[in-house]
């Protein structure tokens, strides 16, 4: 990994770097062009001029030009010929003189058209020699006359190329250099990475305690700190899911338990009724105890399904009415409660509206009413109310029971969990209605707290926020 870092890096750098180069030397090359182009422009103005008055003193004094051009020209080309530039007239079309220096060369070409201005500059290979060319033609009467200026460029791109060069070489010397460092760099780097990784290994050896030692406050250690929180979550969610895989075994152990006591029960019974003499009455009373026990079983089998549908459901929420369901509740309750003429009063100051799944809250308020029943003795009151408190509505379902032990409401939601196993059993508990409640007020995103004092009665509170 370091390696593959170092040479991208290092590669990235040398691409970036030579570019910055081309793009400095090629700066500086406009800028010596522009200068001689600048230079030649003054110097193919000034000549044009003073040619223009020679041509106009000769041809006053009736002499031609073409014959006597060389003899005008030759001062210019003198001048000239030590910088190595030159110079060339043209009439009507064709080149009527050509500078010493350039006639071993190629044949002088006219400049193209740039349509620019009535001056056409180019840069073009005369032979050998990168040249610059500036071509104008003069004013009327003249105008078949037209002055060429060859600047010689072959300094100026040698003093370039040189330069550059030079850069070139400064810039092998600075890559060496910051090789060197990027190394040391990434050395520094990798060494608290080495230690992630080791350490890593030592969690996917299952030592979820393992952590970094953090120091400092850069990057690193901000990476080492995230990979210790990392290591934490893990480890908090590895918990998570021993504790989660106990509480189902938990969960398969007490089903076992809750299926093998009726019908073991229900074997033994029909067995009886098989081999034994008895009369009717025992018969009857062996049959009966068979179908309470399978009826309990029922009812389990129902209470799991509506806990394996709760899990995998999705709630389709609305406004529900809490008058709605006090009345849907003391229709389907009225009976139950009638059994033990215990009296079902329910208080509502106001119709309150909640956000949640109507079905669902039926089951959760009827489950908890039915708890209280089973805890009530003959002719007591159970008294439902709602109201509303701070950003919540509250529904508390309160009872005058044998109330709740302080140490037993901590596992009073846990499947199969009985308060009083013999009254639950007998009632046709199994210990699942308020694990289906807890579930139920999970999916609303509700809260459910107990008060319970033995002898005295127990208070379920939900709230259920607004």
């Amino acid at each position: 990994m370091k390696k593959k870092i170092f040479f991208i890096a290092l590669v990235l750098f040398i691409i970036f770097f030579n570019s910055m180069i081309l793009i400095v030397s090629n700066v500086i090359l406009k800028d010596k062009l522009s200068a001689v182009r600048d230079k030649c422009l003054v110097e193919h103005y000034v000549i044009a001029s003073s040619l223009i008055g020679d041509i106009q003193a000769l041809e006053q004094r009736g002499n031609h030009v073409e014959e006597n051009i060389e003899n005008l020209m030759r001062l210019y080309s003198r001048y000239l010929q030590g910088k190595g530039n030159g110079l060339a007239v043209a009439f009507s079309g064709e080149w009527i003189y050509e500078s010493p220096a350039f006639t071993s060369e190629e044949n002088i070409i006219f400049p193209p058209d740039t349509g620019y201005s009535q001056e056409r500059i180019v840069y073009m290979e005369n032979g050998n020699c990168p040249v610059l060319c500036v071509y104008g033609s003069f004013p009327a009467p003249w105008q078949d006359y037209g002055l060429m200026y060859i600047g010689n460029l072959s300094d100026t791109i040698q003093t370039w190329r040189h330069t550059k060069n030079i850069l070139f070489l400064t810039g092998a010397v600075v890559i060496l250099i910051m090789s060197f460092f990027l190394f040391q760099f990434l050395n520094i780097i990798f060494r608290p990475l080495r230690q992630i990784s080791s350490t890593s290994a030592e969690i996917a050896n299952g030592n979820y305690s393992s952590r970094i030692q953090v120091r400092g406050k850069d990057e690193t250690s901000s990476v080492a700190h995230n990979f210790n929180l990392m290591a934490e979550q893990i480890e908090n969610q590895i918990k998570q899911l021993e504790e989660a895989a106990e509480q189902k075994q938990q969960f398969i152990d007490n089903f076992s338990h809750e299926l093998r006591i009726p019908l073991t029960a229900i074997y033994g019974y029909a067995e009886y009724i098989q081999k034994a003499l008895m009369s009717e009455e025992e018969r009857y009373e062996c049959t009966q105890f068979i179908m309470s026990e399978c009826s309990r079983l029922q009812n389990m089998a129902y209470q799991l399904l509506d806990m394996a549908l709760l899990r995998r459901e999705e709630m389709k929420d609305s406004n529900c009415s809490i008058k709605e369901l006090f009345a849907e509740s003391e229709k389907i309750m009225y009976m139950r409660a009638l059994e033990k003429n215990i009296r079902l009063t329910y208080v509502l100051s106001q119709n309150y509206v909640v956000r949640g799944n109507m079905e669902q809250l039926l089951i959760l308020t009827n489950n908890l009413i039915d708890n209280a029943i089973k805890a009530s003795r003959q002719e007591d009151e159970i008294r439902i109310c709602a109201y509303s408190e701070k950003s919540a509505i509250i529904i508390e379902v309160e009872d005058y029971g044998i109330g709740i032990e302080i140490e037993q409401i901590s596992h009073i939601k846990e499947a199969f969990y009985r308060v009083d196993k013999a009254r639950s059993r007998a009632a046709g508990g199994a210990g699942l209605g308020l694990a289906i409640c807890e579930k139920i007020i999970q999916i609303h995103h509700a809260d459910m707290s107990f008060i319970s004092e033995p002898g005295v009665g127990t208070t379920v509170k939900l709230s259920f926020p607004v």
